[in-house]
């Protein structure tokens, strides 16, 4: 097998061409991405669900809105935390990923990571490709690979992101961000 390339931390943004709903318009931020496979959340799909309602000791560092996100179709029933630290060196609890973006640790007491937290948000489940598979998808044009900012984690309008994702591109990309949600209707 080739040798993969890591896209952890980069943003894989749904095309127009896409067909899975799990992944409509999604942005999904990847958390791990090596020759085993690949994770991420997709951090455009808000739950009515607050996170008080589940995590209530989280529930006060939560960003706006403070509800849980989908994370993906898999593992449903599972949390994660993914929070931007800024600086060099995280508290315990916390694994950076890329850049300030890390994971946090659920089970660490809150407290113990509030001071440092510049936001969190929290998913239920996550996306989730076995080896070779996001390639394959990638190669098919199923997603743009784009560069993440730490804001994308925190957005407070999530329902903007793919546009807003898409319109910063410095490329042909950023015309998509124009993109009808039903083309038929043109």
């Amino acid at each position: 097998m080739t040798e993969v390339s890591s896209l952890t931390g980069r943003l894989l943004v749904a095309t127009p061409a896409l067909a899975d709903p799990n992944f409509d318009r999604a942005v999904v931020l990847l958390l791990d991405h090596d020759d085993e496979g690949s994770l991420g959340v997709v951090l455009n799909r808000p739950t009515p669900v607050g996170v008080a309602d589940i995590l209530e000791s989280w529930a006060a560092l939560a960003g706006e809105p403070g509800v849980v996100f989908q994370g993906g179709p898999v593992s449903l029933d599972s949390a994660l935390g993914v929070a931007v630290i800024p600086g060099d060196e995280g508290p315990l609890g916390w694994r950076r990923v890329h850049g300030a973006i890390g994971l946090v640790d659920l089970e660490t007491p809150p407290e113990l990571l509030g001071a440092a937290l510049g936001s969190l948000r929290i998913f239920a489940g996550y996306a989730g490709w076995g080896p070779g598979q996001l390639e394959e998808e990638l190669d098919d044009g199923a997603w743009y690979v784009v560069e993440s900012e730490p804001g994308d984690v925190s957005s407070p309008r999530p329902e903007t992101l793919w546009r807003s994702v898409l319109r910063r591109q410095r490329s042909e990309l950023a015309m998509f961000a124009t993109y009808p949600d039903d083309p038929s209707l043109n």
